[in-house]
Protein backbone atom coordinates (compact mmCIF):
# COMPACT_ATOMS: atom_id res chain seq x y z
CA UNK A 1 0.00 0.00 0.00
CA UNK A 2 2.53 2.57 -1.21
CA UNK A 3 1.13 6.55 -0.81
CA UNK A 4 0.17 8.49 -3.61
CA UNK A 5 3.31 10.66 -3.67
CA UNK A 6 5.58 7.22 -3.77
CA UNK A 7 4.15 5.61 -6.63
CA UNK A 8 3.95 9.43 -8.60
CA UNK A 9 8.16 9.18 -7.62
CA UNK A 10 8.65 5.75 -8.71
CA UNK A 11 7.20 6.35 -12.18
CA UNK A 12 8.89 9.18 -12.89
CA UNK A 13 12.04 7.23 -12.20
CA UNK A 14 10.81 4.27 -14.11
CA UNK A 15 9.75 6.66 -17.24
CA UNK A 16 13.38 8.42 -17.37
CA UNK A 17 14.90 5.24 -16.70
CA UNK A 18 13.50 3.43 -19.74
CA UNK A 19 13.95 7.20 -21.78
CA UNK A 20 17.95 7.00 -20.74
CA UNK A 21 17.53 3.20 -21.93
CA UNK A 22 15.68 4.19 -25.08
CA UNK A 23 17.42 7.11 -26.38
CA UNK A 24 21.35 6.10 -27.30
CA UNK A 25 20.18 3.37 -29.87
CA UNK A 26 17.59 5.75 -31.17
CA UNK A 27 19.12 8.68 -31.86
CA UNK A 28 22.52 6.78 -33.19
CA UNK A 29 20.74 4.19 -35.81
CA UNK A 30 18.07 7.44 -36.66
CA UNK A 31 15.90 4.83 -38.22
CA UNK A 32 12.35 5.81 -38.32
CA UNK A 33 10.52 2.69 -38.21
CA UNK A 34 12.06 2.24 -34.64
CA UNK A 35 11.67 5.60 -33.78
CA UNK A 36 8.23 5.21 -33.83
CA UNK A 37 8.09 1.56 -31.53
CA UNK A 38 10.00 3.33 -29.08
CA UNK A 39 7.71 6.73 -29.09
CA UNK A 40 4.80 4.16 -28.96
CA UNK A 41 5.77 2.41 -26.37
CA UNK A 42 6.99 5.33 -24.22
CA UNK A 43 3.22 6.27 -24.97
CA UNK A 44 1.77 3.42 -23.11
CA UNK A 45 4.01 3.33 -20.76
CA UNK A 46 2.87 7.23 -20.18
CA UNK A 47 -0.77 6.42 -20.14
CA UNK A 48 -0.08 3.56 -17.86
CA UNK A 49 1.97 5.57 -15.24
CA UNK A 50 -1.76 8.28 -15.18
CA UNK A 51 -3.55 5.46 -14.87
CA UNK A 52 -1.74 4.40 -11.47
CA UNK A 53 -1.07 8.15 -10.25
CA UNK A 54 -5.30 8.40 -10.84
CA UNK A 55 -6.03 5.16 -8.72
CA UNK A 56 -7.19 4.86 -5.93
CA UNK A 57 -5.68 3.68 -2.21
CA UNK A 58 -7.00 0.68 -1.63
CA UNK A 59 -6.63 1.77 1.72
Amino acid sequence: MQSKFARIVMGLIALAMALAFFAPPAIKLKDPAMIIVILIGVAMMVANFIEVVRQKDDE
